[in-house]
């Protein structure tokens, strides 16, 4: 490749003190300036003197073979240096010296020239070698300026592609200007740019600028070769994949297997394109624009039958992305996807199909960083996807819809709920104009607007949608259809929120019966309804209902999608929580791992998933006592969540929550403190002062307060908290239970024993009615209730006691009498 400073390397070397030291000349010829044979002669004419007749009747290899037979120089080894070889043709064997004194030196674009010579190939500069290049060539003046713009810098060696001929023209450019501040040049940077023309050579070795020197090579290529240069400029300025894009496009176009082969090896062999891997073509910068540059030459129709090829090979990898994506997925179109983001950004025009395939663009990169937990870049590809759609297709159109929900998705599980929200409700309100409010797509929207409510603790409005999502899946699809099965889960599952056991199992299980009789006993969305049923019966506490529902999801996980899915590291997490609840740590441990390695396997380190993980591994290892272990497990799901969901989102409270009740058990009351106050801040900012996290926030608090005393600070945090709690949740909730049994056990602490049994007694009747009596909150209540009790009972004595005592009393009550009458006579007759 031109410009990166092959002839300037073998002047430096025939100048350096190596060459001193192994040579006594050096013999240069460039064959810019002419043929070898000829430059040979020219020469040798001053030194030797060549026969006459062999000047008249001799062939040109002839006189050449009697110069190097008849040059006798100084004795020592001699250097010859052959510039800008195009190819061996240039270079016969019979205008080579044959005497071994003689070295042979050759710079070339052409790589593997010839296995007669040993070849070393020239890259481009690293960005310190580059930036040290910079102020070598320029004054101390400039070289301040460099300095004291290091950044602006940094950039113009990247755009140059680190290539030393640009980089040097570049210097003298600057060097000639000293008003011109860097950024103000990288604004006007371009390949066309006149700092990079052949008018600012003069007084370096180069002796073309860029565009020439790309030109020599250029003028060389056959005609699909420059084709398929063009093609390979048009993609991004990054690897490009060859058999995932660039075949795919070639096949669209219509250009023949074997002569693309063949042009490919024309670029490679000339160093135009670099071959990574043996999979990948690799383009420098400059090339990149230059071959842009040379399309622009060709015409616009021309740049848009090549980018409609990229476009639809693109977009053919881009419906290969699934919305939820593995490791394996994201490293399989890892490549494609600065390609995918070019054509959102610059192809869209080109696009085949717009009205199919533009919604599929955008999407496919959001997922493919969602499932990164790339949260920000996936709202840049949707937010785009929205604006890009409502401009080519109209504001009234179905994928506007679309691309409202994702977004509003996407702000949902952020906990962006304020966001979402009015996107949510345009969505619905658009697809119900196009519509009608009948149509599937409509309970859809609905379903995804109570998930929202729900979210936001809003259950009586989040019950509206469901029922009503319910009722028009029922009408529109009928009573068997896989959409009615999801809407009964969804109400199922606001039901177990709200406490409702005895609805939710009812839905859940209607919802189980649906799926199996529709898709078949093996089927993923099985293994789904089989997990929330069992969800609720292990809050419920009914385990041994819950674990072989577990088990069976998770064994159907691992037979319908392989051992190495994130659905079963989610099965395994729950299967582990419902061992926790149970005691049963050693066993759930080994799941929790398992789930946490899966995790991290497939879904990578910076995931949230990994992140709920972690915390449950810290929550199990901080019922066990482990507090050194759980700490730091807690810490790291705490920087992931804040680094992957943001600083405020309601998660992060929740693991705040989690790492102040860890300092609490260890009695580092003043470390919780504070963290228990920012969970409850951002609870109520994020989520609104009334929501279940905020009397979670408020009831935690009170109970650090109980701990250390502070009994007149907890009393009016957990009343405010039962408050909440019966009033979002209903008077017949596990939460109220838990809040009066607490409050009660304030009022016990404080002696207050006539105010805590009542409060007692119904948070027990509360858990009997709701959790079953061998549920260990009912089991921890009634203990609590015999705890008090004891204590109102007067102090009795059992009959080892009272074998003890009863000697000690009869000793000492003679002299308990005497004391008294000796006590009455002295009052009697003192007086």
């Amino acid at each position: 490749m031109g410009g990166v400073g092959k002839t300037e390397l073998a002047v430096q070397y025939a100048l350096s003190k190596e060459f001193q030291q192994r040579y006594v000349a050096c013999y240069w010829f460039s064959l810019n300036q002419g043929d070898l044979a000829t430059q040979i002669l020219l020469k040798a004419a001053p030194y030797l003197a060549m026969p006459e007749k062999l000047q008249k009747l001799g062939s040109v290899e002839e006189q050449v073979k009697w110069c190097w037979q008849n040059w006798h120089p100084q004795e020592g080894q001699i250097l010859l240096v052959i510039d800008d070889v195009k190819s061996l043709e240039d270079i016969p064997q019979e205008l080579l010296p044959i005497s071994s004194r003689f070295k042979v030196m050759l710079t070339t674009r052409q790589r593997n020239l010839s296995p007669s010579f040993w070849e070393l190939s020239l890259g481009v500069l690293s960005e310190a070698e580059s930036l040290e290049l910079l102020t070598k060539i320029v004054d101390a003046e400039l070289t301040s300026r460099i300095e004291n713009e290091i950044e602006t810098a940094k950039e113009i060696c990247r755009y140059l592609g680190y290539l030393p001929l640009a980089l040097e023209l570049v210097a003298k450019y600057l060097k000639d200007d000293r008003m011109l501040s860097l950024e103000d040049y990288l604004q006007q940077l371009s390949l066309e740019d006149e700092s990079l023309s052949d008018e600012m050579v003069r007084g370096i070795t180069a002796e073309r600028g860029v565009i020439a020197a790309f030109n020599l090579s250029w003028q060389r290529l056959q005609r699909l070769a420059t084709q398929l240069a063009m093609l390979l400029g048009r993609f991004a300025a990054a690897a490009i994949p060859w058999q995932d894009l660039v075949e795919p496009t070639i096949n669209s176009l219509g250009w023949e297997k074997k002569a693309v082969k063949d042009a490919r090896k024309q670029l490679d062999n000339l160093s135009l394109i670099e071959i990574e891997n043996g999979k990948n073509i690799v383009i420098h910068a400059l090339l990149r624009e230059y071959f842009r540059y040379q399309s622009k030459q060709e015409g616009d129709d021309f740049i848009h039958v090549l980018q409609g090829g990229i476009a639809s090979s693109g977009i053919a990898v881009a419906k290969t992305i699934p919305q939820n994506p593995v490791i394996a997925d994201i490293d399989r179109v890892r490549l494609a996807i600065p390609h995918l983001e070019l054509l959102s950004q610059e192809m869209l025009d080109d696009i085949p199909n717009p009205d199919e395939d533009l919604f599929t663009v955008f999407t496919s990169v959001a997922w493919f960083y969602e499932g990164q937990g790339q949260y920000n870049s996936a709202d840049i590809h949707l937010y785009n996807c929205l604006k890009a759609v409502q401009l080519r297709l109209g504001e009234n159109h179905q994928l506007v819809a679309a691309s409202l929900n994702n977004l509003a998705g996407l702000y949902h599980f952020q906990g962006k709920y304020e966001e979402a929200e009015p996107l949510y409700l345009q969505a619905l309100e658009l697809w119900k104009r196009l519509f009608g409010e009948n149509d599937p797509y409509v309970a859809a929207y609905l379903n995804n607007l109570a998930q929202l409510y729900h979210s936001q603790g809003r259950y009586e409005e989040a019950e509206t949608l469901d029922l009503q999502a319910l009722e028009l899946n029922q009408r529109l699809l009928g009573e068997n259809h896989p959409s009615v099965a999801k809407s009964l889960n969804n109400l199922a599952e606001l039901y177990h929120s709200q406490g409702r056991y005895k609805e939710a199992e009812s839905l859940h299980l209607q919802a189980l019966k649906l799926i199996q009789r529709l898709l078949g006993e093996n089927h993923p969305s099985v293994a789904v309804s089989l997990n929330n049923l069992a969800e609720l019966y292990r809050s419920q506490g009914k385990y041994e209902k819950a674990e072989p529902l577990f088990l069976q999801a998770l064994e159907l996980n691992q037979r319908l999608l392989g051992e190495n899915h994130p659905s079963v590291a989610g099965s395994l997490d729950n299967l582990a929580l419902s061992y926790y609840s149970q005691g049963r740590y050693k066993e759930a441990e080994t799941l929790f791992l398992q789930a946490l390695k899966l995790y991290k396997r497939l879904l990578g380190e910076n995931h949230p998933d990994v992140a709920y993980s972690l915390n449950n591994l810290a929550n199990l290892y901080c019922a066990q006592g482990k507090y050194a272990e759980a700490e730091p497990l807690h810490l790291q799901a705490l920087e992931l969540k804040q680094r992957l969901l943001g600083e405020n989102h309601p998660d992060v409270a929740l693991s705040l929550n989690n790492l102040a009740e860890l300092y609490r058990s260890q009695g580092r009351y003043k470390e919780a403190e504070p963290l228990h106050l920012e969970a409850l801040d951002l609870h109520k900012r994020l989520l609104g002062e009334n929501h279940p996290n905020v009397a979670t926030s408020l009831n935690n608090l009170a109970g650090l307060y109980e701990f250390q005393g502070r009994y007149t600070e907890a009393e009016p945090l957990y009343l405010e908290a039962l408050d909440l709690r019966k009033r979002l949740l209903g008077e017949n909730h596990p939460d109220v239970a838990t809040s009066l049994n607490n409050l009660a056990g304030l009022y016990r602490s404080q002696g207050r024993y006539t105010e805590a049994e009542p409060l007692y007694l119904e948070a027990l009747d509360l858990y009997k009615r709701l959790l079953g009596e061998n549920h260990p909150n009912t089991k921890t209540c009634r203990n609590n209730l015999q705890r008090l009790r004891q204590q109102q009972k007067p102090t009795s004595l059992t009959w080892w006691q009272w074998i003890i005592v009863t000697p000690i009393v009869i000793l000492w009550m003679p002299f308990y009498l005497l004391w008294m009458l000796t006590r009455w006579l002295v009052r009697r007759f003192i007086r």
